[in-house]
């Protein structure tokens, strides 16, 4: 795996469990497309509406003292410029895991400059972790 990759991956990870959106959307394409999956409802969106739902989400860890439980579970090298990182996030609340957790298939790019960007996500929302806790 690239080097750079993993500085860059440890930095997005601490930027989402430091519930900072500041640092994070630094790390975002201003071209970014995802797609998330909530209860079989389909929702597409880019930068802007990533970033509201970033900041709704750390703006709810933060009213709740909660803390991000987020697992990396593979890295793909895609082409010699992206790589997927297949991550698991959930929140933990007083010392409790919830539930569910979200599944983000996030794929990144290295631009020419040498630093990477998330430019698309996958997102599986509100997986139940009692089926589930062997992967997460």
């Amino acid at each position: 795996m690239d080097k750079s990759f993993s500085i860059f991956l440890n930095t997005y990870l601490d930027a989402w469990r430091n519930s900072s959106l500041v640092d994070l959307k630094e790390l975002i394409s201003k071209a970014y497309e995802a797609r998330e999956i909530t209860g079989g409802n389909i929702d597409d969106f880019g930068y802007d509406e990533s970033l509201n739902g970033w900041e709704q989400g750390f703006n709810f860890a933060k009213e709740n003292n909660a803390g991000w439980d987020i697992r990396v579970i593979s890295i793909l090298p895609l082409r010699e410029d992206e790589t997927m990182a297949i991550l698991s996030a959930t929140l933990v609340i007083q010392g409790e895991r919830l539930k569910t957790a979200n599944l983000f298939f996030q794929t990144f790019r290295k631009y020419n400059q040498g630093d990477w960007k998330l430019v698309r996500s996958y997102i599986e929302a509100g997986i139940s972790l009692e089926n589930a806790n062997d992967m997460f």
